[in-house]
């Protein structure tokens, strides 16, 4: 359903092939170097945002109908635009007679209201495009192209928008709204048709609310033909990035590495206490490397995983909630994150290498709990894990995985180390030989492939047995290539990641031509002709596949681009600002709490890209203001991630967590049923977010040292599985009341172990601000200067506030403060910021010029707070012991 549940007769289809195949081409050539290599065919950013929009919405028109023959109850949406129709024609008929410039802009728009009506009221059959569907998405289409269309006549009047530019404006947001309807379902087009209506309604709002309002002129500027609403930052990231992940995703999973990694996760834990359900946990992680969504983790990893969960024990319900929380988690999991990864790296400003480093350390972790949880409700229930197909030894088993880790780190520092002497030695030729050395690999492992008998592109759900995992992992290793060259373009060669994605889906576009021929080559079958033909037929449906998945993002973040739009237009953000503030009284972790309930409200219902936007612009920055007045230092991509986080629980808190509907179809359960156990397994994910507000290391901010870094992992994994056998209420036995409080105490110690250290000794120590030049030359690599700034409000109020400015790469303290964008002034012992660069990192931290810096912190020089460890392990121990007793005497 996520691409579209009409099946149309064979002329629409090939149209639609067709298009959606023109989508990816275009996606292709524009991230590409080749336009710029040739000089042709150059097109601008804008523009290339005008085209991607078109073809979204264009089919979403074609694909998704206004109301599924399935549905029952009233026509809500058929009402409402009528109900719209009439209201904008009654205010056509009223600027008509008040001689007013826009009535024919209210006409046609009440017009196309109605034309909406018809379709949401009658239900036409799947098997084909009703006539009023074929208008609505050329207009759409031609609405959305306008920017590419007419550039240059809108480069000549700025801010003076003509008769022409407001119908497709006013035209283009409808149909807008519509196509979110019938892609996202309705929650994301009324919050999107709130804050429009919000622009407009701003005089007759309460105080707390009010603003100037503003002209259906200046809204329709700003939301349709600037780059400040719509065609903003999300549609932007969505053209330049996102799209060129998805489609990654689509051609991976049908060169047949979806079925692998579902294949290699249940070989390798299949057999162990809940061995289905953490083959589940596992798959979806490698699944969540390619997949930004939740509902179609579910779907591809539930189909196989839940029915073998079923079988070994776990209830329906309980089986369904693990494929939930295991698959949300694959939004966690960089590279992809559900797109959000990208839409960071504009809104913190940070690059995307960047991201990932921050982002990985959590979404490991909550992944090993998830598995420790399964673990423990396999103990509970007394579940057994499915018999292998030849039994072996656990020292075997062992040995085996400790050579197959050391051999990958040999491999890869072979593979870093010879590459850069390759560069070295090879210069401006060692493109090609790189690529001939990846191309010899890839036909080494599909050789290694072929050495063993075919698994089959699915894991049947009724097998009996666990299957090898030497066969098993060896029948697919050529699908790792692509993840690997992605992964090295990203982090070794530190290309930007639309061009990464570009070489990646370049090299499986090789492997989906060549892999079947050589597969019958190697087998020493017959027929190259069909399996070219095939594998040029899986080429052809991945690029459709990818464009039919970017349908619902695309229409997402341009529909998520109005609530952007509104905020800039009007304030509302400082209005969130107060409101959280209001209500919580300041009390900081109350404020979090605001927060976090807030982005799980405005995240019902929506997909995580706009769910993300939504929360980024209204949340992210109320959490590092009023962290600053409580005097917290919140790096904005902590705030980014807290929001971000919270924002993904949506899908899985009742009554409209989407991914547990999904999942508990797939179990054949009751979805609340299955969402409340899905967000018990998920306490752990909720918790994180709160534990790298307080404690930024398990960020790798401020983490200086492979023995740091060890500290802060191991201490934040035993911190979050204690925590997650206090939930489960079950560590070696079931818990008793004293000592899951005691468990609960030890996990706070272990993941954040300032806490305790903070109440004995202030962490930071103020130095004059006229240090700052050396103490941002001091910072390491990426490292944060923390600041105290006065300043004054709107109101004339002075105002103290601490922030935590990003610095780059190391260098002079004065050249890092001007790279982050940061102009001072000195005068005695007075420090002044004398400018502050637009876009820059100084900028979105909030530091305004004329401000004055009052103190620069630095770490203050006091015992570790990692020495709390100690007690907590020792009560761990306490707690185990007592445990271990009370099971033996059971016994």
């Amino acid at each position: 359903m996520e691409t579209g549940a009409r099946r149309p007769g064979s002329a629409t289809r090939t149209l639609i092939y067709l298009t959606a195949l023109a989508w990816s081409l275009f996606q292709l050539w524009i991230v590409s170097p080749l336009p710029y290599a040739l000089a042709l065919g150059v097109i601008p950013e804008t523009h290339a945002r005008s085209i991607h929009l078109a073809f979204a919405v264009f089919l979403a028109f074609l694909l998704f109908p206004a109301r599924l023959p399935s549905a029952r109850g009233p026509h809500i949406a058929a009402g409402f635009y009528g109900l719209l129709g009439a209201g904008l024609w009654l205010l056509a008929w009223q600027q008509h007679q008040a001689d007013q410039p826009w009535a024919t802009v209210y006409l046609l728009m009440g017009a196309a209201a109605l034309a909406l009506a018809w379709p949401a009221w009658r239900v036409a059959p799947l098997e084909r495009v009703p006539l009023v569907d074929w208008l609505l998405a050329l207009t759409a289409a031609f609405a959305a192209g306008y920017l590419f269309l007419f550039h240059q006549e809108l480069a000549q009047r700025p801010g003076r928008p003509e008769l022409p530019d407001m119908i497709a404006a006013g035209l283009g947001l409808l149909l807008l709204l519509e196509a979110t309807r019938r892609v996202l379902g309705p929650a994301l087009m009324v919050i999107a048709g709130v804050f429009l209506i919000y622009t407009f309604a701003g005089p007759w709002m309460p105080d707390l609310l009010a603003h100037r309002g503003a002209s259906f002129g200046r809204a329709m500027s700003q939301q349709w033909l600037s780059n400040e609403g719509v065609f903003g930052i999300a549609l932007g990231v969505s053209t330049s990035f996102v799209f060129l992940f998805v489609l990654f995703g689509a051609l991976l999973e049908k060169a047949g590495a979806g079925g692998y990694f579902i294949r290699v996760a249940f070989s390798l834990l299949g057999h162990m206490r809940g061995g289905p359900a953490k083959a589940a946990v596992v798959a979806s992680g490698l699944t969540g490397v390619v997949s930004g969504s939740s509902i179609a983790n579910v779907v591809t990893t539930g189909t196989f995983t839940v029915p073998l969960m079923k079988r070994t024990g776990l209830t329906a319900s309980k089986a369904g909630a693990v494929e939930v929380a295991s698959s949300v988690n694959g939004q966690l999991m960089p590279p992809v994150m559900g797109a959000a990864a990208f839409l960071m790296v504009e809104y913190v400003g940070i690059s995307y290498v960047e991201v990932i480093r921050h982002a990985f350390l959590p979404a490991l972790i909550a992944y090993i709990a998830l598995l420790y949880i399964v673990h423990l409700e396999a103990l509970k229930a007394g579940l057994q894990g499915l018999p292998r197909h030849r039994p072996g030894r656990l020292s075997r088993s062992v040995i085996g995985l400790g050579l197959s880790v050391s051999g990958l780190l040999v491999l890869a520092g072979l593979v870093y180390f010879g590459l850069g002497w390759i560069k070295d030695v090879a210069g401006d030729h060692s493109f090609w030989v790189i690529g001939a050395l990846v191309g010899v690999t890839y036909l080494l492992l599909l050789w290694l492939t072929c050495q063993v008998p075919d698994a089959g592109s699915e894991l049947d759900p009724e097998i009996t047995e666990v299957p090898d995992p030497g066969p098993t992992i060896q029948g697919g290793l050529h699908f790792l290539l692509p993840v690997v060259v992605l992964v090295w373009a990203l982090v070794v060669e530190r290309l930007s990641p639309g061009l990464s994605a570009f070489w990646a889906v370049l090299f499986l576009v090789g492997i989906l031509l060549t892999q079947r021929p050589l597969v019958v080559f190697f087998r020493g079958l017959g027929g190259y002709g069909p399996a070219f033909l095939r594998g040029l037929r899986e080429l052809g449906d991945g690029l459709v596949q990818g464009a039919r998945n970017m349908i619902g993002i695309g229409v997402a973040t341009a529909a998520a681009g109005i609530i952007v739009g509104t905020v800039a237009m009007t304030g509302i953000g400082l209005v969130m600002t107060d409101l959280v503030e209001l209500l919580s009284g300041g009390n900081l972790m109350l404020m979090l709490l605001l927060t976090a309930v807030i982005c799980l409200v405005l995240g019902l219902g929506l997909p995580t890209t706009a769910n993300y936007i939504i929360v980024a612009t209204l949340m992210a920055p109320v959490i590092v203001d009023l962290g600053a007045q409580n005097q917290l230092l919140i790096p904005l991509i902590a705030a980014h991630l807290f929001v971000f986080y919270f924002g993904i629980m949506a899908d899985v808190t009742p009554p409209v967590g989407l991914a547990s509907f999904a999942a508990a179809a797939v179990a054949r359960a009751d979805p609340i049923r299955t969402g409340l156990h899905a967000f018990w397994y998920s306490l752990r994910t909720v918790t994180l977010p709160f534990v790298f507000m307080f404690n930024t290391q398990l960020l790798l901010i401020g983490v200086d040292s492979l023995w740091q870094l060890a500290l802060t992992f191991f201490g934040s994994l035993a911190g979050i599985l204690v925590f997650a056998a206090a939930t489960q209420h079950f560590f070696l036995v079931r818990n008793r009341l004293w000592e899951t409080a005691v468990l609960l105490l030890v996990a706070l110690t272990l993941l954040v172990p300032g806490f305790w250290m903070d109440r004995l000794h202030d962490p930071l120590q103020a130095l004059p601000p006229t240090e700052i030049e050396a103490v941002a030359g001091d910072r390491p690599a990426g490292g944060h200067l923390r600041l105290e700034v006065s300043g004054y409000d709107l109101d004339g109020q002075e105002v103290v506030r601490r922030v935590m400015l990003p610095l780059g790469d190391p260098a002079p303290g004065r050249e890092r403060l001007t790279a982050a964008g940061l102009g001072l002034t000195t005068f005695n012992d007075q420090v002044n910021i004398s400018f502050v660069r637009f876009a820059s990192a100084a900028e979105r931290v909030g530091l305004e010029g004329g401000a004055q810096i009052t103190a620069v912190f630095v770490p203050a020089d006091r015992p570790a707070s990692e020495w709390f460890f100690l007690p907590a392990l020792l009560a761990l121990g306490a707690i185990a012991w007592v445990q271990r007793r009370r099971r033996a005497l059971r016994i």
